[in-house]
C-alpha cells in the first residue's frame, strides 16, 4: 500500500472534563491540542464547542478564534466542525449557518455531510441503550441543503456513515456526480454506543463492498470505544485511513489526544505506510486551496 495513510483527530466531541481531564474545551486549550495532534502526524482536525446536538445553532466565533491560531502554526491543516441535530426545534438553515459564515469568513474548506438520521445513547448499566426521547435527525431535503452548500461555496465534505442506509444516500450522489469531493467517515458502535455495525472485520468489509466501485477514499472511526484495538490495523492493510481522538475513546486510563495519534502513527510505520502531511491529504481527498 503506496498512498499516504491519512489521519484524523477528533479533539473533544460532547466528551467532559469529568469523563477525562484531558479533554480540550477552552478555545486555548483546543488550539494546544490541535497543534500537538497535527505535529504528531495527524492531518485533519475535527472540534465542537460547548454547543450539543440539541443545540439547533451552533456559535461561528469560537471556531474561528480557535483555527486562526492553528493556522498560524499550520497553514495547510484541514480543521472542520460539527452541526447540531435536527427536528422540530430547528431547521437545517439555521443548524448549517455556522458552516456557511465559516466558509464566507475563508477558514473553512472541508465540512460534514450527514445523510441520514439515528438514534444514538449511551448503553445503560442494566444493558440496553438509557430511554430518551432523541434521534439525530436529517431528512433527505436537509442532505441535499448540505450538498448544495458545499457545492456552492467550494467545499469538501467528510460524509459521516453511521448506518449502511446512509452509504446508500451518499452513493447514489456520488453516481448521479452531485456528491462534493469528500471522504466516507464509517462511523462504527464500539461498546459504550449501540447504533450501527460493531466494529469487526465482518462489518468492515461489508462497507468496503459497497464502496468498491465508487473509488471514494474512506475512514474508520469507533464511536465509544478504541478504534487502536479494533479497526485500525485492519484500516491500514487495507487502504483505507483512521480517524482517533478523545471524542470517540472509550477504555482505560485518562490520554491525551496526542497519545492516541502517535499510537496509529507508529501502527502505520510498522506497516510500510507513510504518514500523509496536511497538504497531502488536501491533495488525496480534493479539498480546494486554502484562501
Amino acid at each position: 500500500m503506496t498512498e499516504a495513510l491519512i489521519f484524523e483527530a477528533a479533539i473533544n466531541g460532547a466528551t467532559s472534563k469529568a469523563v477525562n481531564p484531558n479533554v480540550p474545551r477552552t478555545v486555548a486549550e483546543i488550539v494546544a491540542s490541535a497543534r500537538g495532534c497535527l505535529e504528531a502526524g495527524a492531518a485533519i482536525i475535527h472540534n465542537h464547542n460547548e454547543e450539543g446536538l440539541i443545540h439547533g445553532r451552533h456559535a461561528s466565533e469560537p471556531y474561528r478564534e480557535a483555527w486562526t491560531q492553528v493556522y498560524a502554526n499550520c497553514p495547510d491543516a484541514v480543521l472542520y466542525p460539527t452541526m447540531g441535530g435536527g427536528g422540530a426545534h430547528t431547521n437545517i438553515r439555521e443548524r448549517y449557518a455556522h458552516i456557511e459564515e465559516l466558509a464566507d469568513a475563508g477558514v473553512l474548506r472541508v465540512t460534514l455531510i450527514d445523510p441520514g438520521s439515528l438514534n444514538i445513547a449511551p448503553i445503560g448499566s442494566a444493558g440496553p441503550p438509557v430511554a430518551i426521547d432523541f434521534a439525530y435527525q436529517n431528512t433527505f431535503a436537509d442532505v441535499r441543503y448540505m450538498i448544495d452548500v458545499c457545492k456552492g461555496r467550494n467545499l469538501a465534505a467528510s460524509v459521516s456513515i453511521f448506518e449502511p442506509g446512509f452509504l446508500r444516500l451518499a452513493l447514489a450522489y456520488h453516481a448521479a456526480g452531485e456528491l462534493p469531493p469528500a471522504k466516507i467517515q464509517l462511523y462504527f458502535g464500539g461498546p459504550a454506543l449501540m447504533f450501527g455495525l460493531p466494529p469487526t472485520t465482518a462489518s468492515l468489509d461489508a462497507y468496503i463492498d459497497m464502496l468498491a466501485e465508487s473509488g471514494l477514499p474512506w475512514m474508520v472511526a469507533v464511536l465509544g470505544g478504541n478504534v487502536a484495538k479494533s479497526l485500525a490495523e485492519l484500516a491500514i492493510e487495507r487502504g483505507g485511513h483512521v480517524r482517533v481522538g478523545l471524542e470517540d475513546y472509550a477504555g482505560p486510563g485518562t490520554p491525551r489526544n496526542e497519545v492516541l495519534v502517535k499510537e496509529i502513527a507508529d501502527m502505520a510505520r510498522r506497516h510500510g505506510r507513510a504518514l500523509a502531511t496536511p497538504a497531502e491529504a488536501a491533495t488525496i481527498l480534493g479539498v480546494p486551496e486554502a484562501r
